[in-house]
């Protein structure tokens, strides 16, 4: 019973929502730092991230292996999800954050979570349905 909840779309969703709050984390630190001298923005690299939870590279496929005999494929762990934007600034203090772009991404994410929460809450009430033979 176990394996229900381990299947490929709750794993997926579950990436999705750990993304949307190391993103909410690394939002709330750009608006927290907005009058900090020299501080520059950072931001959460999805498709890095959705690669990840994916599983391909440039468009391919994820390995499938079925023998032991089978290369498993490695795990892209060693790369870098957060990016800091250090190519601009915005003001004579070396400061890059625009607190209005900051909110509009800090609204944006937060519409990610909520649809993420709902597709998990829709997956979970399919299995529900199962359960109770509906």
């Amino acid at each position: 019973m176990a394996g229900w909840l381990d299947g490929p779309m709750l794993t997926a969703l579950e990436k999705g929502l750990d993304a949307s709050s190391l993103r909410q984390k690394v939002l709330s630190d750009n608006v927290a730092n907005v009058d900090t001298p020299n501080f520059k923005r950072s931001d959460v690299d999805f498709q890095t991230v959705l690669g990840s939870v994916i599983g391909d590279e440039g468009g391919d496929l994820p390995l499938k292996v079925t023998m032991p005999q089978h290369i498993a494929e490695t795990p892209n762990s060693g790369q870098k999800t957060v990016v800091t934007d250090q190519s601009s600034t915005f003001r004579n203090d070396g400061n890059n954050v625009d607190i209005d772009r900051e909110m509009a991404n800090v609204a944006e994410n937060g519409l990610y979570y909520n649809s993420v929460t709902q597709a998990i809450t829709s997956q979970l009430g399919l299995l529900r349905m199962v359960i109770q033979g509906k």
